[in-house]
């Protein structure tokens, strides 16, 4: 071993040493997440959680100094991740902003949109949320009609339209959006991308309940609202590629943070496996559930590895490709097949409702399941993910 590599270990033990040392001494209960929280309290929590990170320089860690991150190595990310998934931790509340919309403005925003936008994204004092769906523009998102019109001697954007399935629409304070600009151009050469403020006057959103009972989801309608020039992201017409840097950091960056919630999945997992007795015996010893408990376990830690070998291109510089969607099609079949497993260990019991007494984990698994599907659903269907996969990947003829 070099001086160099005995180094570069040195920093690294620091860290999770420092990160640990520091997560003992602030995790408290006050940010544990308890079985029949409403939403808002869940969010209330996960807000306050992320504010503490920021304050002590532990959330964005692989993001540059000067907006708010710690330049953090990608294996330092790692031991960020399983250090935050051993400690038990909540979510964070601007998920979506810090897995997709921050890398989308790091990658191709000016340096005032930077400056301005991404400390308080990642201390989340500003939530996001991310305008793509529309009632008729689902998978085929470049099909929208959510309409921008310059207008007036000052040349900024008039707004009109309606975005569907848009997560934490309800009470973010700014959405990044896909909008139409060009009307005679094809329909992936007539986009753009625009920051909206969500309390300007024009904009309503209301939740959508899930099968889960909560309202996570929104509608969102844009009614003539005015978005300043200067809220463009990215070219004029050229908002198609800032799309695709931004799905391919759903399906790829924001995989990286995914393992923590699998890994605390899995932990979940294995001890309901122990506990559930199956025809006189553990569950995790049945042989109806044994070899399928550890497909499990090697999907969760083949996910980990496959996540680490294509962040390992980006913190290369490398833009993430399709490859993301083999990640995204893995995290979302693996989370559905996880909950249908453990439901199917808990019996008779599965059929009780999340917030019974008498349900197993205090109902976490039935939650899981109701919630489960919609990720085969969200960032853009399984089928879809495989299309993607078949065409730009293994580069099969497309009929």
């Amino acid at each position: 071993m070099t001086l160099a590599a005995e180094d570069v270990a040195s920093q690294n033990d620091q860290f999770r040493n420092e990160l640990r040392e520091w997560l003992a001494n602030n995790l408290t209960n006050e940010y544990r997440e308890k079985r029949g929280m409403s939403f808002e309290e869940r969010f209330a929590i996960r807000r306050a959680w992320q504010k503490k990170l920021f304050d002590s320089g532990w959330i964005g860690v692989g993001w540059p100094k000067e907006y708010g991150g710690r330049g953090a190595s990608l294996l330092q990310q790692v031991i960020y991740n399983e250090e935050m998934a051993r400690a038990g931790g909540p979510p964070i509340a601007n998920n979506i902003g810090i897995g997709m919309i921050g890398p989308t403005i790091l990658s191709i925003g000016t340096p005032e949109q930077k400056s301005r936008y991404l400390p308080k994204l990642l201390s989340g004092e500003e939530i996001w949320c991310q305008g793509f769906s529309e009632p008729n523009a689902g998978s085929d998102v470049a099909a929208l009609q959510t309409r921008a019109v310059i207008e007036g001697d000052d040349g900024n954007f008039s707004v009109t339209g309606q975005k569907v399935w848009t997560t934490y629409g309800f009470c973010s304070d700014f959405c990044l959006l896909l909008v139409r600009t060009d009307f005679n151009a094809p329909n992936h050469k007539a986009i753009s991308y625009l920051i909206v403020d969500m309390k300007s006057p024009g904009v309503s959103a209301r939740p959508l309940v899930q099968m889960t009972g909560e309202g996570e989801f929104s509608e969102m309608f844009f009614d003539n609202v005015k978005v300043p020039v200067t809220n463009l992201v990215g070219a004029l017409n050229k908002g198609w590629m800032g799309a695709i840097t931004t799905l391919m950091h759903e399906r790829a960056t924001y995989s990286f943070n995914v393992i923590v919630n699998f890994e605390q999945q899995l932990k979940a997992f294995l001890s309901l496996a122990k506990s559930l007795e199956y025809e006189g015996m553990p569950a995790s010893k049945h042989p109806l559930f044994r070899q399928r408990i550890a497909k499990i376990y090697t999907d969760v830690r083949t996910f980990k590895f496959n996540t680490l070998r294509q962040n390992a291109g980006l913190s290369k510089g490398q833009i993430p490709g399709p490859e993301g969607s083999l990640l995204k099609l893995h995290w979302s079949e693996m989370g559905l097949r996880l909950a249908e497993l453990a439901m199917e260990m808990e019996g008779p019991y599965s059929a009780l409702n999340v917030n019974s007494p008498d349900a197993p984990d205090e109902g976490r698994w039935q939650h899981s399941y109701a919630s489960a599907k919609g990720g085969t659903i969200a960032a853009g269907t399984s089928e879809v993910q495989r299309n993607i996969v078949a065409e730009r990947v293994l580069g099969l003829p497309h009929y």
